[in-house]
């Protein structure tokens, strides 16, 4: 199923900010296959691939640091 532009920018912005905690700067639709995100211009389906980029990034910081409260639980009940 293709979004659309104002979609693909909402689900963007929503990962951007849980990752970095702040909002994206510069980031509007222009037309339905195109959209403006940090000044650069790009395809919706480019900026599809962003937003999975930047989910990755966030299962994986939010693994990580999981995995250092696992381990200094377990440190601390030695």
């Amino acid at each position: 199923m293709q979004l659309t532009s104002e979609q693909a920018i909402h689900i963007y912005t929503d990962a951007y900010n849980k990752l970095y905690k702040r909002q994206p700067k510069d980031i509007r639709v222009l037309d339905r296959d195109w959209v403006v995100v940090n000044g650069a211009r790009m395809r919706v389906t480019e900026l599809e691939f962003m937003t999975h980029q930047l989910e990755q990034e966030y299962r994986k910081a939010t693994e990580g640091k999981k995995n250092v409260v696992l381990r200094l639980i377990s440190w601390l009940k030695q």
